[in-house]
């Protein structure tokens, strides 16, 4: 009976010490045919990847592991496998071209989380983009607030692509900037600008009041809206 943290089967499970040469040969000839598997299926960022596309690197990755350490691997095997993955990949593309029902099955198609200024409330909510994520993105632009982006969409590649008002068209709109989105608005004052906390919309008070219900999605949750311009 084997004990626990025995060393021997720790460190190489009773295989002689002379396997790790076999472990280096098989690396050399599983990092190779990896390189010429991933040059033939061209080169694009890892942001860059479609569904499919990640779905065919994480499958020559698990194919590709096996055989580095473990002696009832053979090569010749996942050689293959990764031969007819690459057919596969090349059919996919294939009928990409082809059809364009099929393309945007696989690829999907560009969203439009906001249009004018505001939340595209319809599309946003069906996306898994957390709003978090999304105003970090916006951020990361320079944006301060909503009234500054005319459209933004989230691309197949699952890039946000932001599209900006010039400055003499920026509107009050929705703040993102953390102290700014958390300060909910308690008391309305005739006359000033609010912004919706769900869906971005302006409200412009019209009475005194310690609640007001946005016209557009129905929510209670109110910000002060900002007008400055983005600071590039």
């Amino acid at each position: 009976m084997k004990e626990i943290f025995e060393t021997d089967r720790l460190l190489m499970n009773g295989l002689p010490y002379v396997f790790l040469f076999e472990v280096l040969f098989r690396c050399i000839v599983m990092y190779i045919v990896a390189l010429l598997v991933l040059k033939m299926a061209g080169r694009r960022g890892v942001q860059q990847l479609s569904v499919f596309e990640l779905v065919i690197i994480l499958t020559l990755g698990s194919a590709a592991g096996d055989p580095l350490f473990y002696e009832n691997v053979g090569l010749l095997p996942t050689i293959c496998v990764f031969i007819f993955i690459m057919i596969l990949y090349r059919l996919t593309t294939f009928l990409i071209t082809k059809s364009k029902r099929i393309e945007k099955w696989l690829e999907g198609e560009a969203i439009y989380l906001i249009e004018e200024g505001e939340f595209a409330i319809d599309k946003f909510k069906k996306e898994s983009l957390a709003q978090n994520e999304f105003f970090a993105e916006l951020r990361l632009r320079n944006v301060t607030h909503i009234g500054q982006v005319k459209l933004a969409l989230l691309e197949t590649s699952g890039q946000v692509s932001v599209f900006f008002y010039r400055d003499e068209e920026v509107q009050p709109g929705l703040p993102i900037l953390p102290h700014q989105f958390n300060n909910l608005v308690l008391q309305f004052k005739v006359g000033e600008l609010y912004a919706c906390k769900f869906c971005a919309n302006i409200c412009n008070s019209v009475s005194e009041t310690k609640q007001l219900e946005c016209d557009r999605c129905g929510k209670d949750e109110w910000v002060m809206a900002t007008d400055e311009l983005r600071i590039a």
